[in-house]
């Protein structure tokens, strides 16, 4: 048997800036999906996987699967978009792994659909733990390039590799997009308490993606007739960050709000990198990221905002929602004695939190 798992992430700066070639800084959590891998003597792969139905944050599985059967023996033709079992099949193939029958169990403690990218771990999971059943255990780089084609490149969506590469290597990334994808791992210096909050809410992954990456996208063609190729030249050139008031008032507002978050990148990477964090400070710019995200880029959500302001009134330091937005989760950075009172508060307004650590990536157990 082989028992693969790999990590939900929190994006702590940087949300909407990977798919704009940018910088991000993500950190792996404590929050797993699993996979355990059990050879069949036929060419049959049976997946049974946790039932969507139990979605929240810390609600426990008591034996809900969907259960779905693929035969390795045909050609593995997609049923629609984002049938990543086929997917991950496909990929790994091509990618020269010799699959053979299993029996699969996967389950979960990330809330599904809620901006945790359950999906990516998923999809990590059993490609993990069919690759090492067949021999050949992945590498986390591989793993993250070969996880990215199965989930989005293999359908034509808009997604970036932020959670891919969190999900694999683990810890706190910084990942640089501008030319490819450059990791670099930064010093665990969070000392205080990251709490995750679930707003109960579902949300539409790709709709929220596409009205805050078009408008961004189509603002800096029209500006790269001034020179502009990137958020990066309006961040550091004053004269071309004028232009963007020639755009309309939506595009405009959105890449305003990317300008400053890829500031805002690259205080809070001055600051982890240099190994001492103020929580206080960290507090600030997490707040000043979630301003832009709410009234720049429109992906939080009144219940959203409700969450953060009862944290920050319970006295923790900053926060800002998790993921691509449109409902899902939040989080806050609170000192270690305020922690408690928080999560207090959420129970009293049913909300499901969780208190998290910064972890690894992917584990494989051979057994």
């Amino acid at each position: 048997m082989v028992k693969a798992s790999v990590p939900s992430r929190v994006c702590l700066f940087g949300e909407h800036q990977d798919y704009l070639g940018l910088e991000v800084i993500a950190a792996a959590i404590d929050l797993r999906f699993c996979a355990s891998v059990t050879p069949r003597e036929d060419m049959q792969l049976q997946i049974r996987i946790r039932d969507r139905a139990l979605s929240a944050l810390g609600q426990e599985n008591p034996g809900r699967y969907q259960t779905y059967t693929l035969d390795l023996s045909q050609p593995q033709v997609y049923e629609g978009q984002r049938d990543y079992f086929r997917s991950v099949v496909n990929v790994l193939t091509h990618a020269g792994y010799h699959l053979s029958g299993a029996d699969v169990v996967l389950d979960s403690e990330i809330p599904i659909g809620k901006g945790m990218c359950s999906s990516t771990a998923m999809v990590m999971a059993l490609m993990a733990g069919l690759a090492a059943q067949s021999g050949r255990e992945l590498e986390p780089m591989e793993l993250a390039q070969l996880g990215w084609q199965a989930e989005v490149a293999e359908f034509g969506e808009p997604g970036g590799m932020m959670d891919h590469y969190a999900g694999a290597l683990g810890g706190i990334l910084h990942l640089d997009f501008s030319d490819g994808v450059r990791v670099e791992k930064l010093p665990d210096v969070l000392k205080e308490d990251i709490i995750l909050f679930d707003s109960l809410e579902e949300k539409d992954t790709l709709s929220v993606l596409r009205s805050a990456k078009t408008p961004s996208v189509e603002g800096l063609k029209v500006l790269a007739a001034y020179g502009v190729h990137s958020v990066r030249d309006l961040a550091e050139n004053p004269l071309l960050e004028r232009r963007i008031g020639m755009l309309p008032e939506e595009m405009a507002r959105r890449v305003r709000a990317n300008v400053d978050n890829y500031r805002l990148q690259r205080m809070a990477y001055q600051m982890l990198s240099g190994g001492e964090v103020s929580g206080r400070q960290l507090g600030g710019l997490l707040n000043r990221h979630q301003t832009n995200l709410r009234d720049g880029l429109g992906i939080s959500t009144p219940k959203i905002d409700h969450i953060l302001e009862m944290a920050l009134a319970n006295g923790a330091y900053g926060g800002k929602i998790n993921g691509s937005g449109g409902g899902g989760c939040a989080y806050c950075y609170a000192p270690k004695e305020k922690s408690e009172g928080i999560l207090k508060a959420a129970e009293a307004n049913g909300i499901p939190a969780k208190r998290l650590s910064i972890t690894d990536g992917v584990r494989i157990q051979v057994q």
